[in-house]
């Protein structure tokens, strides 16, 4: 088989079954054209795998492999056994030489709905030994997996044709139904299937000649009713029993929840169920908790489903056809097969669609000029772990971001205007858009602030008119439509007093929950799409997941900044970005151009997972429950749940420039080049890799920029502490960053970096946040009056009592003085701390103590410029009523010292406030040191 490297990816015709794929060779790590199709399965990554060498586990649906020669061969025979109404359809749908291009069905749709025909129609001599396990439900299933942008809503569209058609024709026929339920995963979807209802105008049935002449009058005998999953929720026992209410009515019966479900379906028996996105709408297991699943995600799989049961109880359902680029249910770090839907019978997965050019070709970050990982990864192709410390506290949107999300953004947003030079030079009307999925609220809320003030290198994403900014919050009160009209929403938006009028002077109004939600999802649903509200715009910031269905053609870039713990949602996340600008074809080889998106944050190849199945399962260590006990209740110790210390400044601020510490910045460090290579088959090709390159941004950085903007950042942090005049502040800031820049107390490695000017200033912009905490942090140590711990309102105050139980292998010991039932031990060290803490002979100092394990104690330091969580080992109460936070440690370094720092900070501003005792810090650094501790706290010493 001769190897060949690929110019691009793209390989097979649209409109044709594939006729080859691409496979990568272990030998030679490059990939071969291989003839014939993609068997169908998706890849997981090789159990214990830590490179991107891995070549990774096929995992076939065999059930689907069998059915596509059947259905070939059936296909060639000019499909025996169908209906005359089924045939007319089948030759409408393949008289290509009758249709614009635009309006051609691609083989991956045909193919779809031609299985879910046979299946249904072909002679039963052709469909022996076929059998489609159920999900152990009442009805039966069907699933089609089609990559996100192969079109199945098209597919959709002649399934129902097809059923509504053949039911018109022979009424008495209860293989067939002309009413259709179909359940989308929220509203986005849901506005989107509107299309499958033949009444409304811009349907797909005419859009897309889906129905030939003479057929279209009937197919308006078929009735169509689209709801969200949502609709499908209904009230327990429990639910009704929670109630105040004088109304004592009981559970509402099947009958009467079809009637309140179905509305003009009321009356419908045999109803056929179109599931769109399906994933979602999975069997739990009764009781069961299933690790790495959300609760949200098991109670729409428990909603979806069981109203899905309780319709074929009342109604009967003919079969629920399923729709999923992603059939298959993520459970954490556990992927197997076991995960995958049973029911599928007919794949056309990513990897197909590339090949064949249906979507976007994903490029992956792999490699930098800056430090890997252990993997041999570029930090880019997975940021999460990089900076979750950061990024999983509450923080205000002026906190800047760690230095590597800027990096990366620096990074992505020059490839990004690349792209937007050449789209306005080729004319296109509309920009390039980047989105960004993210961890929280707080974080898409400095994410913002970061692009709105500058802080991302790229000028031209400096636009806050352009940038769209989505609130969860918002778009869940959309998807439920539970808020009453009048009810306003200071607490969702900041500032809600938008323009609502048009242009000119003119009165703008307190917006109400639903308007701003409505106005909200009306921009996020129309990204990219002319005349519509959201047009222009170039930079999405998300938190979570962006809705499914959403079908914005102008993602070039995406950005993620959570943790992706699946291939599930890698490829989801990866499918926002998937549909295609362009559906022309090219005249000399009948192949799309390629077009791509280019990924930093989404592992998008393998997700490691735990099992191998190829030696049998050592047994487990017993695990212990490690929980509260509430027996001990007289041991229980409260602390406060502190966000940050804020500081009240001198007026007059000084730096003493021999006191501060050299801040050395590490060319290694820092990423100024990137390299991307396209995906196919779960592996990158190395051999057709892209490359950003940031060094022309030094140009751009002269060194009185570096020094306002390192000046503007500490500005922003003292900003909200500073009594005095804030011109004055921002111009003594000015004076001693200048003063620290220009110094000699900022020291580049290697040298030469250090020596050439150029460099030097690509550097310090790139590792801003590093210079900015360093000169923050000599700053506000020297230049402190008063210390101001920030509260978290939600939780003020924490107690042992608070923690939720877990369970451990690791060795413990049972505690006398702790409300917590075990102390569990890492070290022999740590043992030998806890026993004299529990000593009796230490009763008269200690009246309670807990190890600060799962307690959530926790204390954010920043070091280098990269905040960090601390958790100091212990917290004791002391007999005379103070607190005393120990810190077990043999050796010491500077980033310990930097803990303690912050500990004796986060001491001191708790003592001033005075609302929670009197609070000491102390360092063991050997076990026999304790009691003389404890007696130096007692004592106040």
């Amino acid at each position: 088989m001769a190897q060949e490297r690929p110019d691009h990816l793209i390989i097979n015709n649209p409109y044709v079954e594939p006729a080859h794929y691409w496979k990568r060779d272990p030998a030679t790590r490059l990939f071969e054209k291989v003839e014939g199709r993609r068997p169908a399965g998706y890849v997981m990554a090789t159990p214990g795998a830590r490179s991107l060498d891995d070549l990774g586990v096929f995992i076939s649906i065999p059930l689907v492999e069998k059915i596509r020669g059947r259905v070939s061969a059936w296909r060639e025979a000019g499909y025996p056994g169908v209906t005359g109404t089924t045939k007319r359809l089948l030759q409408h749908w393949h008289k290509a030489d009758e249709r614009p291009d635009d309006r051609r069905f691609f083989y991956c749709q045909l193919d779809a709905i031609e299985t879910l025909i046979w299946l249904a129609e072909a002679p039963e001599a052709t469909r022996v030994g076929i059998e489609i396990p159920s999900d152990g439900g009442p009805f039966k299933r069907l699933c089609s997996k089609m990559a996100t942008g192969t079109g199945k809503t098209l597919v959709m569209a002649m399934l129902i044709a097809w059923q509504a058609l053949n039911k018109v024709a022979d009424p008495q026929n209860a293989s067939y139904s002309k009413n259709v339920l179909i359940i989308a995963p929220g509203l986005t979807v849901r506005r989107r299937l509107q299309v499958l209802i033949p009444a409304l105008p811009g349907n797909y049935y005419d859009e897309y000649s889906i129905v030939p002449p003479g057929l279209a009058e009937r197919l308006h005998q078929a009735k169509v009713v689209i709801h969200n999953w949502h609709a499908l929720q209904w009230e327990t026992e429990k639910d009704l029993a929670r109630k105040k209410s004088v109304d004592k009515r009981g559970p509402m019966s099947d009958a009467a929840y079809a009637r309140q479900v179905l509305g003009e379906l009321a009356g419908a028996q045999n109803l056929l169920v179109i599931n769109d996105e399906a994933h979602h709408a999975w069997r739990v297991p009764a009781g069961e908790k299933i690790k790495g699943m959300e609760k949200t995600e098991l109670e729409k799989a428990t909603i979806w489903v069981g109203g899905l049961d309780r319709l074929q109880r009342a109604r009967g359902l003919l079969a629920a056809y399923d729709f999923s680029a992603t059939p298959y249910v993520s459970v954490g770090k556990k992927g197997s097969e076991e995960a995958l839907f049973s029911w599928i019978v007919s794949d056309f997965g990513l990897n197909d669609a590339i090949e064949s050019g249906l979507v976007k070709t994903p490029r992956v970050v792999i490699r930098d000029d800056g430090k890997l990982t252990a993997e041999l990864r570029s930090r880019f192709y997975h940021l999460y772990p990089h900076v979750k410390d950061d990024i999983n506290r509450k923080a205000p949107e002026t906190t800047t971001l760690p230095d590597l999300i800027i990096n990366g953004y620096d990074l992505l947003g020059k490839d990004w205007l690349e792209t937007a030079r050449e789209w306005k030079r080729l004319g296109y009307p509309t920009p390039p858009v980047m989105i960004t999925v993210g961890n929280r609220t707080e974080t898409a809320a400095r994410i913002k602030y970061a692009f709105d003030h500058g802080k991302v290198h790229i000028d031209e994403l400096r636009a806050p008119e352009l940038t769209l900014h989505i609130d969860s919050k918002v778009l869940e009160a959309a998807e439920e439509q539970d808020v009453g009209a009048t009810e306003e929403a200071p607490d969702l938006e900041e500032d809600v007093e938008l323009d609502v009028a048009g242009e000119g002077e003119v009165p703008t109004h307190h917006l109400t929950r639903i308007e701003l939600a409505a106005r909200l999802r009306e921009t996020v649903d129309t990204v990219g799409k002319l005349g519509r509200p959201g047009e222009q715009i170039q930079n999405v910031i998300s938190v979570g997941m962006l809705a499914e269905g959403w079908d914005a053609k102008t993602v070039t870039h995406i950005m993620g900044l959570r943790a992706f713990t699946s291939q599930l949602l890698c490829e989801q996340v990866v499918g926002r970005g998937l549909r295609r600008t362009s559906y022309e074809i090219n005249a000399t080889d009948g192949l799309f151009e390629p077009e791509y998106v280019n990924i930093f944050g989404v592992p998008f190849t393998f997700m490691p997972h735990e099992e191998t199945g190829d030696e049998p399962p050592r047994p487990a260590k017993p695990k212990f429950a490690i929980e509260p006990d509430p027996a001990k209740w007289q041991y229980e110790i409260s602390w406060p749940s502190v966000l940050r210390v804020e500081q009240v400044f001198k007026p007059r601020l000084t730096l003493d420039l021999t006191q501060v510490p050299v801040l050395e910045l590490d060319a290694y460090e820092t990423a100024t080049l990137v390299e991307l290579a396209p995906v196919v088959d779960g592996q990158p090709d190395v051999t057709r890799l892209s490359g950003i390159d940031l060094t022309e941004l030094g140009q751009k950085f002269r060194t009185q920029k570096i020094v306002f903007e390192t000046a503007r950042d500490v500005y922003d942090q003292m900003r909200p502490t500073w009594k005095g005049n804030k011109d004055y502040l921002l111009a003594q800031l000015i004076r001693l960053v200048e003063k620290f820049i220009t110094s000699d107390r900022i020291y580049i490695s290697p040298p030469l970096f250090n020596q050439d000017d150029l460099r030097r200033r690509i550097l310090i912009t790139l590792n801003m946040n590093k210079v900015v905490q360093h000169i923050w942090e000599a700053i506000r140590f020297k230049n402190t009056e008063t210390l101001v711990p920030v509260f978290d309102t939600d939780r003020p105050v924490r107690t042992t009592s608070d923690m939720a139980t877990w369970y451990t292998s690791r060795p413990w010991e049972y505690t006398r003085k702790s409300h917590v039932n075990r102390s569990v031990f890492d070290s022999t060290w740590e043992a030998s701390e806890a026993y004299e803490l529990d000593r009796e002979r230490n009763d008269a100092l200690v009246a309670a103590w807990v190890k600060n394990d799962h307690l959530g104690f926790v204390i954010h330091y920043t070091y280098q410029g990269v905040v960090h969580a601390y958790y100091p080992d212990y917290l004791i109460r002391l007999v005379n009523g103070d607190h005393l936070v120990l810190e077990v440690k043999g050796q010491d370094d500077q980033q310990n010292r930097t803990k303690r720092e912050f500990l004796d900070e986060w001491v001191r501003a708790l003592n001033a406030q005075g609302g929670f005792g009197r609070w000491h810090w102390r360092v063991s650094k050997n076990p026999p040191d304790i009691r003389p501790l404890l007696e130096q706290a007692a004592s106040g010493a």
